[in-house]
């Protein structure tokens, strides 16, 4: 029924190519601001193809007897869900970055094809490489005025009316004023005129407005041009303005209706005008340069400081911490006990650890879709649990949650794989590579480096381990996480220098807030994944020349102790373990009581311990 339903939409997807005379068009998860995740309006490659990952492109040919002739495209973190989600009749799949959307249009689409794409919903870069594909071919890249998905989705949502609220200036550490000042200043001091604001969540924080447009990211649907003056002009629909945010705002923020942000970038004529050209959409770039204004590609201008934590954002992050490992501590607490029953599902665990998240009184949203998945379930790296797939928690096997909350103060997100207790007891290899997952993340987490060290330099630390035991895993280390915003935030990564999930050149600075998660993945049999946030942190080292940096963990909550084989722990790892759990303790331990206290205190015992290898460094205290 499913696969049928797909099946109709794409020729339906078809037959309006043939109206709009396209030999093609290519289908993204995207919105105009070119966010991770995107409002129910955007997901037109979900509606189309069914698939649920939040990264991943389709490319349909309009003629279906062409071989293959239409396409879905997706990176190593969705080999396994793209399989159990799309049809493989229908569409071919593809890997990135072996291959790419551009790649694979000059090898497929026919002699002189004019291939569509909507200009709102790609780059500018993109738009450049597709074309330059094309044309070897002598084909074209179309821009429609009317997205043709859009045309045959009969019941396509509305966008979100929801209002946008105030961030307080408590969790916010900065008013809106001061930050529009200093961006004003930027643009002097680059002798520019105007930029312009297009990514969601640096909307939000240039303003101090957060809101409910996409799930899981408190963010307002909108667009903002910031001129040298200090005025800005604020764009978002007029029915999420309300009295409150006007007042805040002030004279200095105009608030237009979306529908003038067209118009409002053609009338920047002759204007030096600063864009990025990795959240401003093909079609910004179109109507600036249709006004003829002189074009600056710059990087968002409030990505940086967005990044850098002021110190009433850490702190709220530190209180959200807290909070939320004390909820997912009751929760592993409460699965320890039901789980063993053989009854529990994935998708009631997930509920569940909602509820206690919901229960602190203070949750806004989760900061994303739970990842409950129990055995070759959790092997799928960002697995989303449904109906179709939802499996019992069975005894005897590997269990991995992967989760987090939005709270006014912090943002966060937290992994653990835990042993379900049953008949079997892990396996030496399960408990070989939990080891191996635990030792790399131990050492990222006591990693001191100096001031200027990329993501990229980082990576190997926590891999080490996994490749001596010659295996690997094909994600990202770390990401960015923002405070009350998006769960994923840049610049900053820990990752390889290259490939889909690649690296990143920004430099890693005091107030960045990242995750620490490496992982290991059994393609059917389980998968294992230690996730903590860690805050960067001055560091300084006796006789030591320059500037260092460190590590503060920020997430508490325990690690699962069955799985750990302690003969491959060095006594410095069994040390931050011991030194982790104290601090579990010391923060989580007064918010439980009765038998979650008494599990938690099981859980945090403390291990033998030899001694600590030189240098060692323990874990800063929140």
């Amino acid at each position: 029924m499913l696969m049928s339903t797909h099946g109709s939409r794409l020729d339906a997807l078809r037959k309006e190519l043939q109206r709009q005379e396209l030999d093609g068009f290519v289908v993204p998860i995207s919105d105009e601001h070119m966010s991770e995740y995107v409002g129910a309006y955007a997901q037109r490659l979900a509606w189309l193809t069914g698939f649920g990952g939040s990264a991943g492109t389709a490319a349909v040919l309009a003629d279906a007897m062409r071989e293959p002739a239409a396409a879905m495209f997706v990176d190593g973190r969705y080999t396994l869900q793209v399989r159990d989600q799309v049809d493989g009749a229908l569409w071919s799949y593809e890997s990135v970055p072996e291959t790419s959307v551009a790649k694979w249009l000059g090898e497929h689409a026919p002699e002189g094809a004019r291939i569509g794409y909507d200009p709102w919903l790609h780059t500018k870069r993109w738009v450049k490489v597709v074309e330059e594909a094309l044309a070897a071919k002598h084909g074209e890249l179309v821009a429609v005025s009317a997205n043709p998905v859009d045309a045959v989705w009969s019941d396509q949502p509305a966008p979100s009316p929801a209002v946008a609220t105030v961030h307080d200036e408590s969790h916010a550490g900065k008013s809106s004023a001061d930050k529009r000042a200093d961006l004003a200043q930027w643009l002097e001091a680059e002798k520019l005129d105007a930029a312009v604001i297009c990514a969601l969540d640096s909307l939000a924080w240039l303003f101090n407005i957060r809101g409910s447009d996409i799930e899981r990211t408190p963010v307002v649907l909108g667009n903002a041009i910031v001129y040298a003056g200090g005025q800005a002009d604020l764009f978002i629909d007029e029915g999420k303005v309300t009295p409150e945010l006007r007042a805040y705002l002030g004279n200095a923020a105009t608030l237009r209706p979306s529908g003038e942000f067209a118009g409002a970038l053609a009338a920047l004529a002759r204007k030096r005008v600063a864009a990025d050209p990795d959240t401003c959409v093909a079609a910004v770039f179109g109507l600036l340069a249709g006004a003829d204004a002189e074009l600056v590609e710059k990087t968002d201008p409030c990505l940086l400081p967005k990044a850098i934590k002021n110190a009433a954002e850490q702190a709220g992050h530190r209180a959200a911490q807290a909070r939320d490992g004390a909820a997912l501590s009751r929760f592993l607490h409460w699965l320890s006990v039901e789980a063993p029953g053989g009854r529990l599902t994935e998708l009631a665990a997930a509920d569940r650890l909602q509820q206690f998240r919901e229960a602190t009184g203070s949750l806004r949203d989760l900061s994303f879709d739970t990842i409950s998945g129990s055995g070759p379930n959790g092997a799928v790296v960002h697995y989303r649990v449904s109906e179709e797939t939802n499996r019992v928690l069975e005894p005897g096997s590997m269990f991995l949650v992967d989760s987090g909350g939005q709270y006014s103060d912090g943002t966060t997100d937290v992994t653990r794989t835990v042993w379900i207790a049953g008949p079997d007891e892990p396996s030496a290899e399960v408990c070989d590579r939990f080891t191996r997952v635990l030792k790399g993340h131990i050492a990222l987490a006591l990693a001191v480096f100096p001031m200027g060290t990329k993501g990229s330099q980082l990576d190997v630390l926590a891999r080490q381990h996994l490749w001596q035991g010659g295996v690997d895993y094909a994600h990202g280390t770390g990401h960015g996480v923002g405070s009350f915003l998006s769960v994923h935030e840049g610049p900053q990564r820990i990752a390889k220098s290259s490939g889909a999930q690649g690296g990143t050149e920004q430099e890693l600075l005091a107030g960045m807030i990242l995750s620490n998660e490496p992982g290991y993945y059994r393609t059917g049999g389980y998968g294992i994944r230690i996730e903590n946030l860690q805050l960067v942190e001055p560091r300084q080292i006796e006789g030591g020349e320059g500037e260092w940096l460190g590590f503060e963990t920020l997430t508490l909550a325990p690690i699962e102790r069955k799985l750990v084989d302690w003969a491959l722990m060095t006594p410095s790892e069994i040390a931050w373990w011991n030194k982790y759990h104290v601090r579990v303790l010391e923060v989580i331990g007064p918010q439980l009581q009765g038998a979650a206290r008494a599990w938690l205190d099981a859980q945090c015992l403390q291990m033998p311990c030899s001694g600590d290898a030189p240098g060692h460094h323990a874990l800063s205290a929140p």
